[in-house]
């Protein structure tokens, strides 16, 4: 069974200040779960991860709480916290929402969007196509990431960017394991969706966001087969 010792070197984030220590240390446990620095059914020891932390196991324990109550820990009586292991069923439904939300937002970056905005969206996918060539399997999904958030902004629709951001996370964690499966053609489909915005094809951007966002999902439930 696996514990938080021996975290990955430089896994670890440094906790910013200000602001409350518990959330601090929330926002620490959640960056290394959806990162998969801790990996699902991983064992989390209040002492280990506060050692690591820096901080005592109060703080710790308080977030481990907060994410038992948000799905990302479940708690086991006698045994102790657990990073969370979703269903096949629990991550197809949220990539399902996930296509449905990202499809939109292309249709409505395409309407939107700016030349200068494509330049943006231009160079975040340059970087995310060096990441994949130098197998920076991290900063390619942070990449991604980025790139997904931008076309959020483009489509102006603050509902709709609140309700992506719900799903962001979990939208991260379930793209980090078959990252390096997606590699290239994730970041040709990117470009696509580029060609469409600039010409404010908005059609065609919503069906390639929509192909795009079914390959990511497609491929996590064959990533075991």
């Amino acid at each position: 069974m696996l514990s938080t010792t021996g975290l990955p070197q430089g896994a670890v984030p440094k906790l910013e200040r200000p602001g409350p220590l518990r959330d601090r240390v929330y926002e620490a446990l959640l960056e290394l779960i959806t990162t998969r620095a801790l990996q699902p059914g991983q064992h989390l020891v209040e002492s280990e991860l506060a050692g690591h932390l820096g901080v005592s196991r109060q703080p710790v324990r308080e977030a481990l709480q907060r994410l038992s109550t948000e799905g990302w820990v479940d708690l086991r009586p006698a045994q102790g916290a657990f990073v969370h292991e979703p269903t096949e069923e629990e991550a197809d439904q949220l990539l399902t929402v996930r296509t449905l939300l990202e499809a939109e937002a292309a249709r409505l970056a395409a309407a939107n969007a700016s030349k200068a905005a494509i330049g943006v969206l231009e160079e975040v996918c340059a970087e995310g196509e060096r990441a994949v060539a130098a197998d920076d399997v991290d900063r390619a999904v942070a990449m991604n990431a980025r790139f997904h958030a931008k076309i959020m902004e483009l489509a102006g629709n603050a509902v709709l960017a609140e309700l992506a951001a719900q799903v962001d996370r979990r939208v991260r964690w379930y793209y980090t394991p078959v990252a390096r499966q997606r590699g290239r053609q994730s970041w040709i489909e990117h470009r696509e969706l580029i060609a469409a915005i600039a010409d404010g094809d908005e059609q065609r951007a919503t069906a390639v966001m929509r192909a795009h966002t079914e390959h990511t999902r497609k491929m996590y439930h064959e990533r075991d087969k």
